[in-house]
């Protein structure tokens, strides 16, 4: 592990060590030089591999001949901002362990460690990476989608861009409400050299992974959404036991009528636009007829998930989902106007079947009244019989 360079006759130590600490003297005629080598050595666990929210304890260890001085450490993050490590008690003249904050996908980068000691000229920055493996955007985002429509679900990972070179793992799951079971929908493996694998595990959900994609991204499409397929959608990824997940929330609207079908002359329906889950106080949803007047709108009240309007008139009609005072999505619903003899057809329908039932009441009371009659008519009968049975005499003759 050394060698001495025959021009310069300096002496190289490789691959340095612990026990290389000592003094080293070169001798040449009645010349000598001595020289004391100081060893330091920064140990960062996992190679430096981190998944968010791991708080890293680091090790800074120390040797030589003399006696060892008591240093000065100082963190400077990957934007040169510093770091307040906090210093556990089990320190020795030998051996500082520094606990690190949480860490964030942010935080990847080479980080610098500044290292002062007074008593002896140590002055020396030991560089070394950290790699925080996770997501662009690790926040809880909100998708909206119709009822019908094609939505594509993608999460950003940064393992390329922190020139990540471990193998890692991860999965796609599927959460329609919090008491709800998960439901896995893809797993998929990333190698050390970057390359990954993906497979579906779901047959019952209609689930694509697109072909062409960032080699970064992990992307799913919905080609066409049911109103059921709402809720969270959660990549997780795994490493060392260890787990990071970003969700995706996906919110779907449909709307509806109550009665179905063409509107009929004189008559009423109730549009209804609803949506999967309530809305934040940021959001909203509204009805409104194209081309019509501002009474021809009607809002949802706050956190409600639903909004009906009673129309009475045919026209198209246009529900919005406002977040922000910006529409996110919309979904229309034409209501068509029956034609002239279906409206006739019932009306006559509607006139023809009272007659019949009028007549079937006065017949039904008329019959009844006969009956209630012939009722009275025989009790009253019954009752002469009787009495003459009770007065009948025999007359006998002397």
């Amino acid at each position: 592990r050394s060698h001495i360079d025959p021009q310069s006759k300096h002496l190289k130590l490789v691959d340095l060590r612990m026990s290389d600490a000592g003094i080293y003297t070169c001798a040449y005629d009645s010349h000598t030089v001595t020289i004391s080598l100081h060893v330091l050595n920064l140990i960062i666990p996992f190679d430096g591999h981190f998944l968010p929210n791991e708080v890293p304890e680091l090790t800074l260890m120390q040797n030589s001949t003399h006696p060892l001085p008591d240093l000065t450490i100082k963190l400077f993050d990957s934007n040169n901002n510093t770091v307040r490590p906090q210093f556990l008690p089990n320190k020795t003249p030998q051996k500082y362990t520094l606990k690190l904050k949480q860490l964030e996908a942010t935080d990847s980068g080479t980080w610098r460690c500044h290292i002062h000691a007074d008593s002896l000229p140590i002055n020396h920055n030991i560089l070394f990476d950290v790699k925080v493996l996770g997501f662009q955007n690790a926040e809880l985002e909100r998708k909206y989608a119709t009822v019908g429509s094609t939505v594509t679900l993608s999460w950003q990972l940064n393992f390329h861009q922190i020139k990540w070179n471990k193998g890692f793992t991860g999965q796609l799951n599927w959460v329609h409400h919090e008491s709800a079971a998960a439901h896995k929908l893809l797993d998929f493996s990333v190698t050390a050299q970057g390359h990954r694998h993906e497979m579906k595990k779901t047959s019952s959900f209609q689930l694509e992974i697109p072909e062409s994609k960032p080699k970064s991204t992990v992307e799913v499409k919905l080609p066409k959404v049911h109103f059921n397929y709402s809720g969270q959608y959660l990549c997780r990824l795994m490493y060392r036991e260890k787990h990071t997940e970003s969700k995706i929330e996906l919110v779907v609207m449909k709307v509806s009528a109550n009665p179905v079908g063409p509107l009929l002359r004189g008559t009423k329906t109730t549009l209804t636009c609803q949506v999967s889950s309530p809305l934040p106080a940021n959001a909203h949803l509204r009805w409104e007829r194209v081309n019509g007047t501002q009474r021809d709108t009607k809002h949802s009240k706050q956190n409600e998930a639903r909004v009906e309007v009673n129309i009475s008139a045919a026209g198209l009609w246009n529900c919005h989902l406002i977040e922000d005072n910006y529409p996110k999505i919309s979904l229309k619903y034409p209501v068509e106007e029956a034609p002239a003899w279906i409206s006739n057809v019932v009306i006559g329908a509607s006139v023809g079947g009272g007659v019949l039932v009028l007549g079937l009441a006065c017949l039904c009371i008329i019959s009844g009244v006969r009956w209630q009659q012939r009722r009275r008519r025989a009790r009253r009968m019954a009752q002469a019989r009787q009495y003459l049975l009770e007065n009948k005499t025999c007359q006998c003759h002397q």
